[in-house]
């Protein structure tokens, strides 16, 4: 950094998972967790030796239930905000082919929301710019199908 301090890089995964209507799944953060009752995209930390593809696969069966294939995922984009004790970066998948029902298994709540309607949601500042992003590459994503 500029100033000479460093800050541990946090390696967190998410996914965009998108219905057959085009609503993408949000879940709410619980009580007794950090950023309690913020919405965000399912996902979690990267273990040491785990892939991100890896991780967001074994983050929603753990979280939802569901359970996918690497094949089945999409680089959407990345975020990558500085936190007070840690910086973050995230890369966001798509996928819209999963097996099984979401069920939330952590006391979170869950929303489909369209694509539009992101903005109406309170999310972690890591989460903010994807807001806008997610929208427009879900678009263009469509478009190439």
């Amino acid at each position: 950094m500029a100033d000479g301090t460093t800050k541990p890089v946090v390696l967190v995964v998410a996914c965009a998972l998108i219905d057959v209507e085009g609503r993408l799944l949000l879940t709410k953060r619980p009580e007794g967790k950090a950023l309690t009752g913020l919405w965000e995209f399912p996902g979690g930390k990267v273990e040491p030796g785990e892939t991100p593809e890896h991780a967001i696969i074994r983050e929603l069966e753990e979280e939802l239930g569901i359970t996918m294939s690497v094949a089945g995922l999409t680089p959407l984009t990345f975020a990558s905000y500085p936190y007070t004790e840690f910086h973050l970066l995230m890369p966001v998948f798509g996928c819209r082919r999963w097996q099984g029902t979401v069920v939330p298994r952590e006391g979170q709540a869950v929303a489909w929301v369209g694509p539009n309607a992101l903005s109406g949601y309170a999310m972690p500042p890591a989460d903010e710019p994807l807001k806008e992003t997610l929208p427009r590459l879900l678009k263009l994503w469509r478009e190439e199908r």
